[in-house]
């Protein structure tokens, strides 16, 4: 599956657009997107109306300093983890009093793989709080630009379809 530019804007643009109908505030959590789904989401003007902020927590340090994710997580699980993606959550939802969060964590590649995680492995979670937070895991294919692409559409879908139904 690819993901386009024009993808992405759109997708954004329709969370943007439900996030704003809900009077909900989003902040993203993201490692190995880098903050492109924030990106994503402020690319669209007015969008000040529903993204709170963004914090890129690219290193396990920035994850606990930055976002409270535990050190025994880190160390039991590793970075690309569901225990992990649910704390960047948690954290990002505390720190920032947003009323929605989104945390990524992955192996973007082209190195950095491993046979429990293959390049293409990210974790996702998207929640209110940690009682309704969900996480799912994907795999990707294609090069770092193409994994990230992909995971950045893969958010912006999964944080739409987790709002329509709340």
């Amino acid at each position: 599956m690819g993901a386009s530019d024009q993808d992405l804007a759109t997708e954004a643009g329709r969370l943007g657009e439900l996030l704003e109908q809900q009077g909900r505030m989003i902040v993203t959590a993201e490692s190995c997107t880098g903050g492109w789904v924030a990106k994503a989401l402020t690319d669209r003007a007015g969008s000040s109306a529903y993204v709170l902020g963004g914090l890129v927590t690219y290193s396990n340090d920035a994850k606990r300093e930055l976002l409270g994710v535990t050190a025994k997580s880190l160390d039991e699980h590793g970075a690309v983890s569901e225990p992990v993606v649910r704390e960047m959550v948690a954290g990002a939802l505390a720190a920032t009093g947003a009323q929605v969060a989104v945390a990524i964590s992955g192996v973007a590649g082209p190195s950095g793989g491993s046979d429990d995680k293959p390049v293409g492995t990210v974790w996702f979670a998207w929640g209110r709080d940690p009682a309704t937070t969900e996480a799912v895991r994907q795999h990707f294919a294609g090069d770092r630009d193409q994994v990230r692409r992909q995971a950045v559409l893969f958010a912006l879908q999964g944080v739409r379809g987790f709002l329509e139904q709340a």
